[in-house]
């Protein structure tokens, strides 16, 4: 198989045209690197991790990168600067390959008894309710059958908005008054799933504020009551982050994996802004791998994150 994997074509018109604005400053700050410069030199290497951290890919990620285009250069004297793109492409993807971990194919789920749970938590505004809505699109086009929990109790807007959602894919929705306890919420929906012999459960939470430990406490409370039903869920507990945030995702996903256990990202919104190398940062910084990247705002433009394929249309040939 070809390193970089083949893409429907559909698929891959959505990722080039979602990462259209951060390839246009990207090799706008590139063309600058290396104007007048016909050999990568040290200058040319400084100029290069300048353009990678201001990218937003992210300082740890951006010196990786950068050593391993030295180690290029060292054993080639004489590399030219016409070949920068190529080199980037080469060792931004196998950096991010070394980690690769085996998926199942696009939103697919384990073969198992129980229900497949997926908790969906992240701060407000990110394109949380969106993402689950999204997310029940494309598991109901494989043939699920999908419940949706409006555990976000909170705010009226909220409940409101994944009933939007709900029509939209076509799927049943659990809800309860606005102030109920959200892990009721959750309870409710997960048994109602195990007695309906539903496939997918996503349960939306609150938009918490990561620096509030109390509200991360409420959260693995809702956690804890869904365990009492299936043990081993919430299978996926996914974090949503807003890519137009560069690195201010980044923490957020470090105090979130620091204080429950966060197992997959979605980073959402990457069509509206010029921030799109902060997916490499976290994809080679995180423990907790990328899982969905959103590329648009039509329903079906959620996409399982494929590196590799991401790599291809930030650094085309």
């Amino acid at each position: 198989m070809s390193f970089f994997s083949i893409f429907s074509k559909e698929k891959k018109e959505d990722l080039n045209k979602g990462l259209e604005k951060s390839k246009e400053l990207f090799f706008a700050k590139l063309a600058k690197t290396v104007a007048g410069k016909s050999k990568v030199d040290d200058e040319v290497l400084d100029d290069l991790e300048e353009t990678l951290i201001t990218s937003d890919v992210g300082v740890s990620t951006t010196l990786k990168i950068i050593e391993r285009i030295e180690n290029r250069v060292s054993r080639d004297k004489y590399l030219g600067t016409s070949q920068l793109n190529q080199i980037l492409r080469e060792e931004i993807g196998a950096l991010l390959l070394e980690n690769e971990q085996v998926l199942l194919p696009d939103f697919e789920i384990p073969k198992q008894e129980m229900p497949y749970v997926i908790m969906v938590v992240g701060v407000n505004g990110v394109g949380k309710t969106t993402t689950i809505g999204k997310l029940a699109y494309q598991y109901k086009k494989k043939g699920y059958s999908v419940l949706l929990g409006a555990a976000d109790t909170f705010r009226a807007a909220a409940i409101d908005q994944l009933k939007i959602w709900s029509e939209r894919a076509d799927v049943p929705i659990i809800v309860q008054e606005m102030g109920s306890d959200p892990a009721a919420v959750a309870y409710d929906t997960v048994s109602s799933a195990i007695a309906k012999n539903i496939d997918v459960v996503l349960i939306d939470t609150a938009g918490r504020l990561h620096n509030k430990a109390g509200l991360m406490k409420e959260l693995a409370k809702v956690r804890n009551v869904i365990q009492k039903l299936i043990p081993t869920a919430p299978q996926e507990l996914l974090l949503v982050l807003d890519g137009t945030t560069g690195q201010n995702a980044v923490e957020q996903a470090k105090q979130f994996t620091a204080t429950i256990d966060v197992n997959a990202l979605a980073i959402t919104k990457l069509d509206g802004t010029a921030k799109g190398g902060v997916v490499i940062g976290i994809s080679d910084m995180l423990n907790v791998p990328v899982k969905y990247i959103g590329v648009g705002e039509k329903i079906e433009q959620l996409q399982v994150f494929n590196k590799a394929e991401f790599v291809d249309s930030l650094f085309p040939k």
